[in-house]
């Protein structure tokens, strides 16, 4: 491993910002890098959806793809393990743990692993999936390689806890400004049937509202018909 290796994968990692991120080919890249740095045959990340359910999202090898799956499917091995504790899960021989995990441990046999390793993605008490690294010749990682590997998957779930949070900012930036605009076009309602109808601006707004609630109705999308002249109140 190559110091500019190393380098280029944790600047690649952090580089969340751009206008075109893609958060699939992110994650992908990830696994990709991760074996490449700390010398394993593949890696693979799972991260929780919205309702705090496990889903496989990246692996660099359809092998690894498929153990992640029954792993998930099972709830049995060391990846759902390191995401129910929150603690890094070793598994230096895959034979060991037999009795623990048995259609783990076959399956992992049966595609090529004998080692398996998890590694939190967390960043402080938000805990988003694990890191899972996969070899096939039994045998602990080193302490050294263990560290990057956390190191690696802090990074990583920095970049994407970062990234969501841009998104959820822009997301309500943009709810903001609908609704700025939508307020505009009430305004503009309520002047034309106060006039139409001799009414001031509340009694304008109430009639507004309660015929787009009658009808089922958006106030914005009745609001914009009213002063479109295609609706008459």
């Amino acid at each position: 491993m190559t110091e500019h290796l190393l380098a280029e994968t944790f600047v690649e990692l952090a580089d969340t910002l751009v206008d075109d991120f893609d958060v699939l080919d992110f994650l992908h890249q990830v696994t990709v890098r991760c074996a490449q740095v700390l010398g394993v045959a593949a890696a693979g990340v799972l991260l929780t959806d919205q309702r705090g359910a496990l889903r496989v999202v990246a692996a660099s090898t359809e092998q690894t793809r498929m153990l992640e799956l029954l792993q998930i499917q099972t709830d049995e091995g060391p990846c759902p393990e390191c995401f129910h504790t929150g603690r890094p899960i070793a598994v230096p021989d895959v034979s060991a743990v037999a009795d623990r995990w048995p259609r783990f441990a076959a399956e992992a046999r049966a595609v090529g692993f004998a080692a398996v390793h998890a590694l939190p993605m967390r960043l402080r008490a938000d805990m988003i999936g694990t890191l899972n690294l996969f070899d096939t010749e039994p045998g602990a990682l080193g302490a050294d390689t263990i560290r990057l590997g956390q190191a690696l998957a802090d990074v990583a779930t920095i970049g994407l806890l970062q990234a969501r949070a841009i998104r959820h900012r822009e997301t309500l930036a943009e709810q903001l400004q609908t609704a700025l605009n939508s307020r505009v076009v009430i305004e503009q309602a309520k002047g034309v049937i106060a006039e139409r109808r001799g009414l001031d601006m509340d009694q304008a707004f109430t009639l507004l509202r309660d015929t787009a609630r009658s009808r089922n109705l958006g106030l914005s999308d009745l609001a914009r018909s009213v002063v479109d002249g295609v609706t008459v109140l």
